[in-house]
């Protein structure tokens, strides 16, 4: 695993189950779940904060039905 400064999520309140991002250089995301530290999912600031709106906005609520 590499060894960028992590950031634990403050609505991650469970040992457990807490979100860090990461963010190495402007152009570059980073997430990670804490069950699977190994896992890195890479992203850029536009297309995350593109998910979180969308996902603030309830697009997302009925994903995967059919």
């Amino acid at each position: 695993m590499s060894t960028h400064d992590w950031r634990k999520s403050s609505y991650s309140a469970e040992a457990n189950a807490c979100l860090y991002v990461s963010a190495p250089d402007s152009a570059t995301i980073r997430l990670r779940e804490s069950d699977e530290p190994d896992t890195i999912l890479t992203t850029t600031p536009t297309a995350l904060a593109a998910l979180i709106h969308s996902a603030k906005a309830g697009r997302l609520d009925r994903l995967g039905e059919g």
